[in-house]
């Protein structure tokens, strides 16, 4: 079995693991206490935060410990808004922010405050000028991921930064996907990140702010990581993430080099091999180790159950395989297709061999799930004959609303019309994305009795 979604998580890195193993025994006792055990875990304590402080570039007086990354953001968020609440409510975060941030943002909007959410480019990274324009006066905080975790674009931080701190607001940065390849350059006020995304033990997250930062902690605090993460402290985690950080980081520049080759290859090869895919995310300003693309005419949720048949694990942002039905928010906000959505993410230790299986099985599991679909054959038009079309795809999920647009988008001379009814969220991202991959023109939507008419004008 080959594991490609090291984006959501990887396997504990083995100094991790002798990290955590040594500290069990040595760090289990409180380390607020003055005996003999307690200092010996205060120690442990207070050397894994500066290592991690070193890591991060900050001092460790500013550095705090939390139980998650979503924790760390959820109480940077919340303790930098009530810091500069003086200053006012307006809060700014990109469209494409890990839902952590997003949430927060929901609830601080829920609460009576304003937010402001910048949209992104079809590459997914924001422009610096767009995110400076929504600064204002009442502005108390803006937030902005160093790296997308589903696409791998990075973000314009150093730059953005500049213009926050320029307005004299605080940027939170959401570094999660990044710290493990080096850190976050820039004035940045707040970073927050997860201790499971680069080889440390799940439930240990980590929260910076930098002093200067007007900070008010929120909720039931005590006196443990300067009141800012209450709860006692994982010391084995804690002494196990900061160790495998310090890991990963000297071994950064050599995985780059590797994985960033291994992923130009599937860039490239993936839309030879397989036709009608979309290779999604900036090409060049991105993580070493992620690839996402999105394949025409194929459910997301079968095509990833054939691949783990086939002995890959990939993840997908697709509606087919979301609780919700709706498409990924970062495919979305960047308007590119969502169905037949595949991100492959590779680990440290990932073989070339296991990268070129995975190119000879994909045209195969993608063709066989196209083909339970009925979708049409790549190329097939059927003649053209007068008139427009409506296609009734009402109560038909992604990607069969588009499957059945592609069927009789031929039955119209070119310059006619093609309605497609469609209640599926999906299809409003995925027919413009269609029209614009098949050299076809999007219309717009129009009211319908049921669902929403999308229509699409045949060019050729």
């Amino acid at each position: 079995m080959s594991y490609f979604d090291a984006a959501s998580a990887v396997p504990l890195h083995p100094v991790a693991r002798q990290a955590l193993q040594a500290s069990l025994d040595e760090g289990w006792a409180d380390p607020a206490r003055l005996h003999r055990e307690g200092r010996r875990a205060r120690l442990l304590l207070d050397a894994a935060r500066e290592t991690a402080a070193e890591a991060v570039g900050c001092r460790p007086d500013e550095l705090v410990f939390t139980s998650s990354g979503t924790r760390a953001v959820h109480c940077g968020i919340a303790g930098a808004l009530a810091g500069r609440r003086r200053v006012g409510d307006h809060l700014i975060v990109s469209a494409v922010e890990h839902s952590s941030v997003l949430h927060s943002a929901d609830a601080h909007e829920a609460a009576g405050g304003t937010v402001t959410r910048v949209p992104v480019g079809r590459a997914g990274a924001v422009a610096t000028e767009a995110f400076a324009g929504a600064l204002g006066p009442g502005t108390a905080l803006a937030c902005l991921q160093s790296a997308n975790h589903e696409v791998g674009t990075e973000q314009p931080v150093e730059e953005v930064a500049a213009a926050c701190r320029a307005a004299g607001v605080p940027l939170l940065v959401d570094a999660a996907q990044s710290l493990g390849w080096g850190r976050v350059e820039g004035d940045w006020s707040l970073l927050t990140a997860s201790a499971h995304k680069w080889g440390g033990p799940p439930g240990v997250g980590l929260l910076v702010v930098r002093k200067g930062t007007r900070f008010a902690p929120q909720g039931a605090v005590d006196e443990r990581e300067s009141g800012r993460a209450a709860g006692f402290e994982n010391i084995p985690g804690i002494v196990a993430a900061a160790a495998s950080l310090r890991a990963v980081r000297a071994e950064a520049g050599e995985r780059a080099v590797r994985l960033r080759a291994l992923t130009e290859r599937i860039r490239a090869a993936v839309p030879e091999l397989v036709p009608d895919v979309e290779v999604v995310g900036d090409p060049v300003r991105r993580l070493p180790g992620i690839v996402t693309f999105s394949c025409l005419y194929v459910d997301g949720e079968t095509l990833l159950h054939e691949l783990d048949r086939a002995g890959f694990s990939v993840s997908s942002g697709s509606s087919c395989t979301s609780s919700t039905l709706t498409p990924s928010h970062v495919l979305r906000a960047m308007g590119v297709l969502s169905e037949g959505n595949v991100r492959v993410s590779l680990p440290s230790d990932v073989r070339d061999e296991d990268v070129e299986r995975f190119l000879e099985i994909l045209p195969a599991a993608v063709s066989a799930v196209r083909e339970k679909l009925g979708a049409p054959a790549p190329g097939a038009a059927a003649p053209a004959t007068s008139g427009g079309r409506v296609v009734d795809a009402l109560g038909m999920l992604c990607p069969v609303p588009v499957i059945e647009l592609a069927k009789v988008i031929g039955d119209v001379p070119v310059g006619g019309l093609v309605r497609v009814l469609a209640d599926d969220e999906a299809a409003r991202l995925d027919i413009p994305a269609w029209c614009e991959m098949r050299g076809q023109e999007y219309v717009g939507e129009e009211p319908a009795a049921r669902g929403t008419a999308f229509v699409v004008k045949r060019l050729s």
